[in-house]
């Protein structure tokens, strides 16, 4: 059974902690937080685990490039005995440009092999009890002696990992407890491309695909008026829609011709045009919209295609009051237990 979980959003800290800690009373499997520019997901993480009491606390994502492998690891550490052991480490790149321009990374080639790499190395420093960390890699480089006697973690904290085209998706069936994906996913692209990437990565590693969860945030607006919510879903798709990285995932739904539209109606900062470029089958296929008892019934599709559904808000163009009424109508009428669904934190 599908697990369900909220990407929250805040216009500032205290919004986003109020929005986890309501997440976790509507006995959500997991409150899952990112981090941009403008956010910290491990200080996010940090606000949140002291007023949530059972549900998982994700990062989708931190990035992984911008902290050298041993902060990630210690911040992670940190964070899971901050919250009594509920943390999920979410890592990725970020596009090439983010890599460059935001985080000063000089070799952004192999996006895939970094963090095959960078995974199994924060693994073996949360395991320094057991001796050095020695490490010469293509992206990283250690030499860690511990100055004395360690305990062993209280757990092993579970990483995820970012990916949408498959070489990235492969990642987390190589080295990773779960793959995070990404708000444009669809079931047809789930099934026909994600899926067997992780196996094809799960088989290189002698790793059993089903060890590994698919989670992906799913594009969810609920208003009284059904056109409203499906205009602010065609929004933050456009958004999206407008980075040819994702071309692959519009060309496995058939929608090339508006991704297209979309980039260069972006490409003269046409706002209207872009949003009007996304078509009804592109809402209908990439997002679930329209009243609450709609966008109950459009989740459906994603039960058992995903391992954990995470609602995320469109946020493109909206007012951050906006955004809130959305995440608060989400939370209200489709918490797992209203619904009957699992919330049990498996998954």
């Amino acid at each position: 059974m599908s697990t369900y979980g909220v990407s929250v959003l805040g216009a500032d800290l205290k919004t986003l902690v109020d929005t986890a800690q309501a997440a976790d009373r509507a006995g959500f499997d997991a409150a899952w937080t990112s981090e941009f520019y403008s956010r910290s997901g491990s200080i996010s993480m940090a606000a949140m685990a002291g007023r949530t009491q059972r549900c998982r606390l994700g990062s989708s994502i931190m990035y992984g490039i911008g902290r050298s492998p041993l902060v990630l690891a210690t911040e992670a550490r940190d964070l899971d005995e901050l919250s009594g052991g509920r943390v999920v480490l979410g890592l990725g790149n970020g596009t090439k440009r983010m890599m460059s321009d935001w985080h000063s990374v000089a070799d952004t080639s192999a996006p895939a092999l970094r963090m095959e790499e960078l995974v199994p190395l924060i693994r073996r420093l949360w395991n320094l009890h057991e001796g050095p960390v020695r490490h010469e890699g293509r992206f990283y480089h250690m030499n860690l002696v511990p100055t004395g006697e360690l305990e062993p973690p209280q757990r092993t904290v579970p990483i995820v990992t970012a990916g949408v085209r498959p070489r990235m998706c492969e990642v987390a069936g190589r080295v990773a407890d779960g793959l995070a994906g990404h708000p444009l996913f669809t079931t047809t692209y789930v099934e026909e491309v994600v899926r067997p990437a992780i196996a094809k990565g799960a088989a290189h590693a002698g790793r059993d695909p089903g060890d590994v969860e698919l989670i992906s945030m799913v594009i969810c607006a609920i208003h009284e008026d059904p056109e409203v919510a499906r205009r602010e879903a065609a929004q933050q798709i456009a958004f999206y829609s407008s980075v040819k990285s994702y071309d692959t995932v519009l060309d496995v739904n058939g929608f090339t011709a508006q991704g297209e539209a979309i980039r260069e109606a972006f490409g003269r900062r046409d706002l209207p045009a872009m949003y009007a470029a996304v078509t009804d089958d592109m809402i209908d296929t990439m997002a679930v919209a329209g009243t609450a008892e709609q966008v109950r019934a459009g989740l459906k599709r994603y039960e058992g295609v995903l391992d954990h559904i995470m609602l995320y808000s469109p946020s493109i163009g909206l007012t951050p009051q906006r955004v809130q009424e959305n995440l608060d109508s989400l939370i209200r009428e489709c918490a797992p237990a209203a619904a009957g669904k699992g919330g049990d934190g498996s998954g």
